[in-house]
């Protein structure tokens, strides 16, 4: 069952400009990891934090820095959730987070689906995963 959704558009020039005036930012936006990335890539994991906040319906007892974004070994990115904003993902009842980030065009954007899977549910998919 999904629980919300969310999706964030993030104009990367004005993203740009904001970092740069106000550099602290960073720090309080990102993980350690991720502030080395190009700011494209950081633009995206913006718009993929704004988007989960939504997709929760509200950021209390979230923080910034507890939302990392990594990518698997296929490029598919994945929220690494810790601290209390874990905790919040957890009492919300949300089992899988879906996410998809993209950058083109001065243009940085994600999209996120936060779903509760009961067990008969994780049971269908499965059985269809198995089947194809």
């Amino acid at each position: 069952m999904i629980i919300g959704t969310g999706i964030d558009l993030v104009d990367i020039p004005r993203f740009e400009r904001t970092i740069s005036r106000t550099p602290r930012l960073m720090e309080r936006l990102f993980a350690p990891t991720e502030r080395a990335l190009k700011l494209p890539s950081l633009a995206a994991r913006y718009a993929a934090k704004e988007a989960l906040i939504k997709a929760l319906g509200g950021s209390d007892g979230v923080h910034w820095t507890e939302i990392e974004i990594g990518s698997e070994e296929s490029g598919k990115p994945y929220f690494r959730l810790t601290g209390t904003t874990a905790d919040v993902v957890e009492q919300r009842g949300i089992t899988s987070l879906h996410l998809t980030m993209s950058h083109d065009a001065g243009l940085a954007t994600a999209f996120v689906i936060a779903e509760h899977l009961d067990e008969r549910s994780a049971e269908r998919i499965e059985n269809a995963e198995g089947a194809a």
